[in-house]
């Protein structure tokens, strides 16, 4: 519920993770907070940061260069975000395929950009551009 006693719904990426403890330390890095982990046969993770939550299941057999993992984060200012984790520095890493790529702006009045976590998953960050 939101402050107004209105029920809030939206949608939330479950990724898959070839090592929880190394997607922790990944996004830990970004600044993601640990909300929750279950160890055991259904092991899995939840992070977040500010209004951002995303769910990993561990899936040790996931091939980090051919993994279809994906999702779209829409942020009030990608190439902001961008600059703070690009500070922090993205491990480039061609065994994984792990990167941060920089922004550009889409036909589509979004200026975006690309991250690229260590078990593959494709994360691309978005704001409106501004132009028409």
């Amino acid at each position: 519920m939101d402050e107004y006693g209105k029920r809030v719904e939206y949608a939330v990426p479950v990724l898959p993770s070839r090592d929880l403890d190394e997607t922790s330390d990944f996004y830990s890095r970004l600044g993601f907070e640990p909300r929750g982990r279950w160890d055991g046969e259904d092991s899995y993770l939840i992070v977040v940061r500010g209004t951002v939550e995303l769910h990993f299941r561990y899936d040790p057999a996931v091939d980090p260069l051919t993994t279809a993992g994906s999702c779209y984060l829409q942020v009030r200012d990608a190439d902001a975000l961008h600059g703070d984790w690009a500070r922090l520095g993205v491990p480039i890493d061609p065994a994984t395929g792990s990167r941060l790529m920089p922004p550009a702006d889409t036909g589509h009045r979004m200026r975006e950009f690309a991250l690229v976590d260590r078990s593959g998953n494709l994360l691309r960050i978005g704001s409106p551009s501004g132009r028409r």
